[in-house]
């Protein structure tokens, strides 16, 4: 009813029109972004790029759009609001909508001539029947409706704005949680795929806008496995595809390939003992910030027998004769330590002979200059640099990523470590809340939401800023039956329509929120009573 893959029907409707390109401010959203200019480039699509960062920033680029444009392609946005009652937009606009987000909106799904949902097949939306939610006009108006002759109209269920919605016994259960679907960059690549068009580059491309979800924490185990198994049906069907000589040679070549690799964020570019220290499996295992916590690392690298020296330097210094096993020795020496899961199915490439990065390397250096906060730089000017650092041809690019994201990382861990040592984590019942004053260090950083996520995978963290806010990010409770629904944006919408709180809900995660520093105090109480 609702599944719309359009596949070539997307190229047939938009080969001969101009379009607005409308992603968000994530690593998905831009590997979906340069599949799909890819895609465009093929077809020769004009089109016009515009990064938003949230709802506000939606709106604007709309208003600012909408004169020159008849077609939207929105990524990683739009599709958990009824988006026709926020934008207003004129009967002719058509928005073709890719987005993670769910639930998506009951409007969305229903409305078949200005909304195009892009979403894999086999998503469980859980939408209600139609009937169920929606009453026709034609019920309000009693008899004389039926006297009126039917031609020329469309039935209600195909009218362009639906006015009423009427939420029946079980449809709260559509809005209650926020999780998210089938990565963007998938979609977009499984699109390439049936239109013939799909490359490598690609490829890769969608491999990291998967990645992003599990490095984020948005998806479960399961999908995650799920999907890996799906691309790389896709990497052999390439490998093999791509097995000449000449091709496997060249100093151009890209190769990508499965791993079952470490959970050490950025260990082939930075040492080891600095991943260990720096990733949060293991930095959260070992109770790094302890001293036990330190000297049951020291055993752990001395359980592995590799010398200090080594451990410490940079990873491609190492002895060639200690790379070669170090996965297995890793995880030998992990089992002992409860570090059962030290290993995780993901991807690699090389670029040629000499550069080679897994996808997670990716996720974390494009992230860290989409948030870059090192220089007096428009939030345009990160997007386009995190979109050209994931082009082969931009290395140097890349690699200024790694390092601002080694930067980030460490930032994190000990600003992790000073909350707990200094008990700055407290217990409000139903649940933890952290909260970082102005003069904290890397204080900045901490202002954006993909880093800000990082932190509170495992807090929940009210950050103060300049502006007299404090953003608040909610993150459900952790378990390895984690469903990775999130309940937190519902109970975010509720505690402040109660209080009269003063928030922003701008982001497109609805988890994560702006609230006035002033209505902090009885935000939290109402979230303590409406949690309880």
């Amino acid at each position: 009813l609702f599944y719309m893959l359009y596949l070539t029907n997307v190229k047939h409707v938009l080969c001969f029109q101009r379009v607005a390109l409308l992603v968000a401010s994530d690593i998905d959203a831009l590997c979906a972004c340069k599949i799909l200019q890819a895609l465009f480039h093929c077809d020769q699509v004009q089109y016009t790029l515009v990064p938003v960062t949230g709802w506000q920033d939606l709106g604007t680029a709309f208003l600012e759009h909408k004169e020159q444009f008849r077609y939207f392609v929105l990524i990683n946005c739009g599709a958990n609001v009824d988006l026709l009652e926020m934008l207003q937009p004129d009967d002719d606009s058509v928005f073709f909508i890719c987005d993670t987000h769910r639930p998506v909106d009951v409007v969305n799904v229903y409305n078949e001539t200005q909304i195009k949902l892009l979403i894999k097949q086999d998503d469980d939306l859980g939408v209600p029947p139609y009937d169920d939610i929606f009453r026709d006009e034609d019920d309000e108006e009693g008899g004389d409706s039926g006297n009126e002759s039917d031609e020329g109209s469309e039935p209600s269920g195909k009218r362009r704005r639906f006015d009423e919605v009427l939420f029946c016994r079980g449809s709260v259960c559509h809005v209650q949680y926020e999780y998210h679907g089938t990565s963007a960059s998938m979609m977009f690549f499984e699109l390439a795929w049936v239109l013939t068009k799909d490359t490598k580059d690609m490829l890769w491309w969608a491999v990291i806008g998967l990645t992003d979800q599990w490095v984020h924490d948005k998806i479960t185990h399961m999908k995650y496995v799920t999907d890996i198994a799906t691309m790389q049906r896709h990497v052999s069907r390439h490998n093999h595809r791509n097995e000449d000589e000449e091709n496997s040679l060249s100093i151009d070549c890209m190769r990508i390939s499965f791993e079952y690799d470490l959970r050490l964020t950025l260990y082939q570019h930075w040492s080891l003992y600095e991943s260990i220290c720096n990733s949060c499996y293991t930095s959260c295992n070992f109770k790094l910030w302890t001293l036990n916590g330190q000297k049951k690392l020291q055993e752990f690298l001395a359980d592995m027998g590799l010398p200090l020296k080594q451990v410490r330097q940079k990873f491609n210094s190492m002895d060639m004769s200690i790379k070669e096993n170090l996965r297995d020795v890793i995880e030998e020496s992990s089992n002992k330590y409860g570090l059962k899961d030290i290993r995780i199915q993901t991807f690699g490439v090389h670029f040629g002979f000499k550069n080679r990065f897994l996808a997670s390397d990716m996720v974390h250096a494009t992230a860290a200059l989409l948030e870059s906060t090192e220089k007096d730089e428009s939030d345009s000017d990160n997007f386009i640099k995190a979109l050209d650092s994931l082009s082969r041809s931009n290395l140097e690019r890349l690699h200024s990523g790694i390092e601002l994201a080694k930067r980030k990382l460490m930032a994190i861990q000990q600003t992790v470590a000073s909350c707990i040592c200094t008990n700055l984590i407290l217990s409000q019942g139903p649940f933890l809340y952290c909260y970082l004053m102005e003069g904290t260090p890397d204080v900045k950083l901490f202002s954006k939401p993909i880093a800000l996520t990082l932190v509170t995978l495992s807090l929940m963290v009210f950050f103060d800023v300049e502006k007299g806010t404090v953003i608040v990010v909610g993150i459900p409770p952790e378990s390895e039956t984690s469903d990775k629904k999130n309940f937190f944006g519902r109970a975010f919408e509720k505690a402040a329509e109660s209080t009269s709180s003063r928030t922003l809900h701008d982001n497109f995660d609805t988890s994560i929120i702006e609230l006035k520093t002033d209505d902090r105090s009885k935000f939290l109480d109402a979230l303590i009573t409406l949690l309880s």
